[in-house]
């Protein structure tokens, strides 16, 4: 299942820049501040360039269908195999926000395109499904007009099956603002922190999988696995943001982290310096 794997190695780092795009109301004047108030689906797909598997050093081109959605202020994506929901209805308008909802990932990290000869015979890791929440704190209309966007928040998912038994929790942080009513630009802070089982299960390499591969043993450990920078833009083609054809593209650089980075999975046959980018279209009911 390539398309799929790669996927799901962009949803984990595009999914909150392309979640947190507003839903912007019409007004009457084209260049008049937005209004957060409308209800909008935005269905996108798109090309992306992720690592083959976490930790990489082969680059790999798939397609990446995205779905964001708010209705009565309540704010939903699906991104590849990941998906969430703010079940917290915004204030629309200027003020705090608070954020809280469900987050549901299916891990194809390893289970299928695995650009590495080495890598490869350690063989390949079971589809996880991972399951959990977020809360998030956001603040709108803080520094460039009532609409921008400041948003800090911290996601934790299981595996709820028997694949690596354990856990990996995200912090992050967003800010956005629209440029004009055809121009929206993000950024973005994260990281992940992960258990002993999901650490062992990714990077790792038992004296069996080094006989294979030729790998030395590691008995990899929970910790910081990765923080990654990114962005993200979008261009109302037609129309503006909150109706008609838009152009969405993102890049984001992540950096491997503790026994993620000093793994050999990653050390010898990848590499610490993770590039992911996306372009697309996307249309906006």
């Amino acid at each position: 299942m390539p398309l799929l794997r790669t996927t799901a190695s962009a949803a984990l780092v595009l999914l909150p820049l392309f979640a947190a795009a507003p839903a912007l109301a019409q007004q009457d004047a084209p260049d008049s501040p937005p209004d957060l108030t409308r209800d909008t689906v935005m269905v996108g797909v798109g090309a992306a360039v992720v690592p083959s598997y976490d930790g990489s050093d082969k680059s790999v081109v798939t397609a990446a269908p995205a779905i964001r959605g708010r209705v009565s202020g309540i704010n939903f994506a699906l991104l590849g195999s990941r998906a969430w929901a703010d079940l917290i209805a915004d204030n629309n308008g200027p003020g705090w926000d608070f954020q809280a909802g469900p987050v549901v990932n299916v891990n194809l990290n390893r289970t299928a395109r695995i650009d590495d000869r080495q890598v490869s015979a350690l063989g390949k890791v079971k589809t996880a499904i991972e399951a959990g929440g977020f809360v998030g704190l956001g603040k709108q209309g803080l520094i460039t007009s009532d609409y921008d966007k400041l948003t800090v928040g911290v996601s934790y998912i299981h595996d709820v099956g028997t694949v690596h038994k354990s856990y990996l929790v995200s912090p992050s942080i967003n800010y956005g603002t629209p440029l004009s009513r055809k121009a929206y630009v993000l950024l973005n802070l994260s990281a992940n922190y992960m258990g002993n089982g999901y650490a062992q299960t990714y990077f790792g390499v038992t004296p069996g999988g080094s006989a294979r591969s030729g790998l030395p043993v590691f008995n990899a450990r929970k910790g910081w696995k990765d923080w990654t920078l990114g962005a993200m833009g979008n261009v109302a083609l037609t129309g503006d943001l909150t109706h008609g054809l838009s152009a969405v593209g993102g890049v984001a650089y992540r950096r491997m982290l503790d026994d993620a980075a000093d793994s050999p999975v990653v050390r010898i046959a990848g590499s610490r310096n993770q590039w992911y980018g996306a372009v697309g279209l996307a249309y906006t009911f």
